[in-house]
């Protein structure tokens, strides 16, 4: 016979006094999620006659009780009734992990470091900019003009000294970015911290059984402190003769619920097991007229007031906190060639709402949070180049490679370590990228692409009467040009600044302006593209132009915005 019960965790007083049977049991399967796991444990115990509970004891406090399912059969009949959960003492001295504390003190202390970094060289920057506003009909003795001869020399300064400080800010960012990731990570396997006689769970089953028999139990539940990130290799070909990308999907597991995992066959699932159900609520919103508060009020009111205004503070901070992986050659008489080893991957479950991967074999993983690497899923695509270049910020090109996702699991988000024809680029970042959608790499600078930038002309008036407008034109030239044998896809990315003030005008000059390709890159307001070919030894100019007017009696402030969706 074979019984199920999921969650039913109904309190029986009657079987305080029933006899118990210990259940003997092992882990035997785990499937991990990205913010936690379920545990399955497979055990025997010999029922007795009549009423009695099976107790399986000594699970990690972890458990979240509302995910209990037990099923059970055996060699005769029987039936499982109520699952209890008691709370027992656990050990007498917390079990601390010093070096999983040290770490993640180290890599605050280095978070904090960067973070510090980054105020300075954007100061720096701003600097900058404020001096390359001032421009160079005014930066000569005594606040006069500079020969135009020297213009060339200042923009030139003006360029470096900016290309300088962008590199740098990219570099402390990534910097930051990475230890943010491996501090994340590590909390997330941390579990809650442990205290002196931090409690232990053991799950009661009642059973009926009209005459003694032999029984097996699979019992299941969810655990926090263990979860699995993705990560990729990507490796791009090429010398070959069409351009080839290999990916490598893999998963990095680590786990402290609390029990050893050892020799378990390992599944990991897409499901966020607790995250939200459904989503929120949205309540109605009242407009009025604003009423002042009362300047006379009662002594009663005067004191409820700041507490009401605390409770709601604590509430709204409360729900704003809720919504948040040998080679093997076999001696032969004769030589043979040798064949690389084949590496094992997981087989895919793809469902309409996530994907499960079976790791192949079983494995193990330990309890200390250090992470095991598994192999997901392998597969090569055929990829498309082209260059990329920001003039404005670097005078550089560089490669771009894609490919159509065709698995049936979606590409989850996360790092991928990058390779160009043998060589490490560097690392990237993966987003969410769906079954039949393109995703687009980043290897490296291409050295074979020369790009040129400079401002042309700049045009500013002074008022000279009280009321009269300020103007401020100003253009700048682009030359890309391509030493490849072969032709090349380039874009180029531009800008001019937008306003949100009807005071502040941003005219572009079509008349000196290149016409892009795309007016508009997404959502990134002011930021246009041009995309063209460029064939073996080619060059293209492309020319951007535009005017501000704003009234005479304000200065301007020029402030970079967050790109959407970072």
């Amino acid at each position: 016979m074979k019984s199920h019960i999921a969650a039913a965790l109904i309190l029986a007083p009657s079987l305080a006094s029933a006899a118990e049977t210990e259940l003997a049991s092992r882990i035997d399967r785990v499937t991990v999620y990205p913010d936690g796991a379920i545990v399955t444990r497979l055990g025997k115990a010999d029922l007795l006659q009549g009423v009695s509970q099976v107790v399986l004891r000594g699970l990690p406090a972890t458990i979240d009780p509302a995910s209990i399912r037990v099923e059970g059969k055996g060699n005769g009949t029987f039936s499982v009734g109520a699952v209890d959960v008691r709370v027992t003492p656990g050990d007498a001295k917390p079990v601390l992990d010093t070096v999983l504390e040290d770490k993640l003190k180290a890599l605050r202390d280095d978070k904090g470091k960067f973070e510090s970094q980054i105020a300075a060289i954007e100061a720096k920057r701003s600097t900058i900019e404020r001096f390359a506003q001032t421009g160079p009909d005014k930066l000569g003795p005594d606040g006069k003009a500079l020969p135009v001869a020297d213009w060339p020399a200042v923009f030139e300064a003006i360029g470096t000294a900016l290309v300088k400080v962008q590199d740098e800010l990219r570099g402390v960012r990534s910097r930051l970015s990475d230890v943010e990731a491996e501090i994340a990570s590590l909390e997330r396997a941390r579990p809650q911290a442990g205290r002196p006689g931090a409690p232990k769970r053991d799950v009661a089953i009642a059973v009926e059984a009209p005459q003694p028999l032999a029984a097996e139990f699979t019992v299941s539940y969810r655990v926090t402190g263990a979860n699995w990130t993705p990560t990729y290799e990507a490796r791009l070909t090429t010398t070959a003769e069409k351009p080839e990308i290999a990916l490598t999907r893999r998963a990095e597991i680590r786990q402290r619920s609390g029990e050893s995992w050892d020799d378990v066959a390992l599944t990991l699932s897409t499901t966020r097991s607790a995250g939200g159900t459904r989503a929120p609520d949205l309540a109605p919103m009242q407009v009025a007229f604003f009423e002042p508060p009362a300047i006379y009020e009662s002594r009663s009111r005067a004191g409820a007031a700041p507490a009401a205004m605390a409770a709601a503070r604590a509430k709204a901070e409360a729900e704003a906190l809720a919504a948040q992986s040998q080679r093997a050659i076999t001696p032969a008489p004769a030589p043979v060639p040798a064949r690389p080893a084949e590496v094992e991957v997981a087989t895919i479950e793809a469902g309409a709402y996530q994907a499960n991967f079976q790791v192949p074999g079983r494995a193990t993983i330990p309890q200390d949070g250090s992470p095991k690497t598994v192999v997901l899923t392998q597969r090569k695509a055929e990829a498309t180049l082209a260059a990329r270049t920001v003039p404005e910020l670097e005078q550089k090109a560089y490669l771009e490679a894609g490919f159509v996702h065709e698995e049936e699991a979606p590409l989850l988000p996360g790092r991928v370590a990058l390779h160009r024809d043998g060589s490490y680029v560097g690392m990237g970042q993966v987003g969410l990228v769906a079954p039949g959608d393109k995703l687009e790499l980043g290897f490296g600078a291409d050295d074979r692409i020369k790009v040129s930038y400079a401002p042309v002309k700049r045009r500013e008036n002074e008022p000279s009467w009280l009321g009269q407008s300020r103007t401020d034109q100003r253009e700048f030239r682009t030359v890309v040009k391509s030493l490849h044998a072969r032709p090349v896809k380039v874009t180029v990315l531009g800008r001019i600044p937008f306003s949100e003030s009807t005071a502040i005008a941003v005219e572009p000059i079509s008349a000196q302006t290149t016409p892009p390709t795309e007016k508009q890159v997404g959502d990134r307001r002011g930021v246009s593209s041009w995309t063209f070919d460029l064939a073996p030894g080619a060059e293209k100019e492309l020319k951007l132009a535009y005017r501000l007017k704003w009234p005479g009696d304000r200065e301007l402030s020029y402030d970079e915005q967050p790109l959407p969706g970072r």
